[in-house]
Formats: structure tokens, C-alpha cells, sequence
């Protein structure tokens, strides 16, 4: 197993000054998973983002989602909606990873449940639902992925360097997760959450990987814990203070705006 890669806040601004240096500009992205109504923690992230000024993606679960949250985020310009699949429900065998796109079912009723999917989006939210779709736990099978566009995606985002996506696909995917998944959640901690974020700023600068795809941070606002809250808040504070970052709104990285 690879070990993660530690960094510190002077690391994370020491990198961001060698794209100053070579006068490039390292360009973020937001995004938050697991949506389903306008919750007290949904309520405290947007004021987070107003607070900074940001545009945040949202991928919000349709079958739960109802319309006390279409009415909600009717209110809430700054926030774009993705498809987080459709129920969240893990359909892999019981020794395997979690997923719910997989190639467990038949990939006829995976598909249906997200055309299904994106229906129930666009009566809840309109235009500010994109057909953009983010696989539960980043995981999506590559036969289920291939007929993405045959039901009117045109996005999709997952974790990790962008590859092997198909060319009707606008990928976008996130880099920079807080949450310590493997010991059951809390705070992973400064050192291995900024290392995520300079490992992937550095090799964009040196091209080892696409240089255009933004460095993306992923929450979960549902079980975000004081520590990951803290850290979110000064990570957007000091990548906005720094004249080499630029935040971008999930609408121009998918082409909606």
C-alpha cells in the first residue's frame, strides 16, 4: 500500500507561490456529496461558501431528495446541483468494495434507475440540476459509464486524476477528501489532507497529470465532524488569499454557463 503523502500549510502555500513564480494560475473546484434535505449541516455549509464568496456543486441522492430541499435551494443561487447517483445502495458482494454502479445487476436497470434519476432532479431543480453524475463512494463500472451519454449525461466526477473516460464525458473529478474513511470517519487530519492537495496542485505544475482539471475538494456535510470543519474553513481561506488560486463555479467546468 502506498503511504500517504504528508504536507503542512506552509507547504500548501509554498506550492501555490511556484505556480505564482511561473505565472500560472492553480484553479479549485467544491463539491459536496450525499444531499437529501435542507438540514441543519446543509444550512451551515452554504453560509460557508456565501461567507467566501464560492459556487459549490451539490450532488444530491433523487430518490430521497424531496421538495423541501427544491424549495430550499430554489433560494440558493451559488449552489449547483449533481446527481449522486440513485439510491446510494450498495450492490457489490459482501467482501467487495461498496458500489452501487457496478456490474453486479443488469445494466438495464442501473441505467433506468439514472434516467429515472435524473428526472426526479430536473422536477426538483430545473436548469440548476446539470446531467452531470457523481457514482456513490466515486465508483462506477466502465460498461455502465460508456452508455452514460446514451441517457443524457454529459459530466461526470468521481475521485482522483481524471482517465479513461469516454470522450462524450466532461470529467471533473475531486482530489482533497478530510474524512479518515478507512478508521470510520473524523477528521483525517492536516497533514495527510493537505498532502492530497499539494500532490495533486504540484503535479499538475510539473504535468504528470492533466493540468487543466482543477484541484477539487470533496465534503460531506452530513457527517463532518469540528475538526473538518475548521480545516475546510482555512483551506478555502488560505488557497483565497493566495493571488496564484482561483475558485470556479461547477457551471463553466461543465459547460452550463
Amino acid at each position: 500500500m502506498t503511504q500517504p503523502v504528508s504536507a503542512s500549510w506552509h507547504d500548501l502555500v509554498e506550492e501555490l507561490d511556484r505556480w505564482a513564480d511561473a505565472g500560472r494560475v492553480a484553479t479549485f473546484w467544491w463539491r459536496d456529496d450525499d444531499a437529501t434535505e435542507p438540514a441543519e449541516e446543509l444550512l451551515r455549509l452554504i453560509s460557508l461558501c456565501r461567507s467566501h464568496n464560492l459556487h459549490l456543486a451539490l450532488a444530491v441522492i433523487p430518490a430521497v431528495a424531496g421538495p423541501a430541499l427544491g424549495s430550499f435551494l430554489s433560494m440558493c443561487s451559488d449552489v449547483t446541483v449533481l446527481q449522486h447517483g440513485w439510491s446510494h445502495a450498495n450492490h457489490a458482494a459482501p467482501a467487495a468494495k461498496k458500489c452501487e454502479l457496478g456490474a453486479e445487476r443488469p445494466i438495464k436497470a442501473t441505467m433506468a434507475e439514472l434516467a429515472e434519476g435524473r428526472l426526479v432532479l430536473e422536477g426538483l431543480f430545473g436548469r440548476r440540476a446539470l446531467p452531470v453524475l457523481v457514482p456513490p463512494w466515486n465508483r462506477i463500472d466502465p460498461g455502465v459509464m460508456s452508455r452514460l451519454a446514451d441517457i443524457g449525461f454529459t459530466g461526470l466526477s468521481t475521485f482522483g486524476p481524471s482517465k479513461g473516460t469516454p470522450p462524450n464525458l466532461t470529467c471533473v473529478n475531486t482530489h482533497v477528501d478530510p474524512v479518515a474513511w478507512r478508521s470510520g470517519g473524523g477528521f483525517l487530519g492536516d497533514d495527510q489532507t493537505l498532502g492530497m492537495a499539494v500532490s495533486h496542485l504540484r503535479a499538475r505544475r510539473l504535468g504528470d497529470v492533466d493540468a487543466i482539471e482543477p484541484t477539487g475538494l470533496l465534503t460531506h456535510h452530513r457527517i463532518m465532524d469540528a475538526a473538518t470543519w475548521a480545516f475546510t474553513e482555512r483551506f478555502l481561506r488560505t488557497t483565497l488569499s493566495h493571488p496564484a488560486a482561483r475558485w470556479l463555479p461547477p457551471e463553466t467546468l461543465f459547460g452550463a454557463a
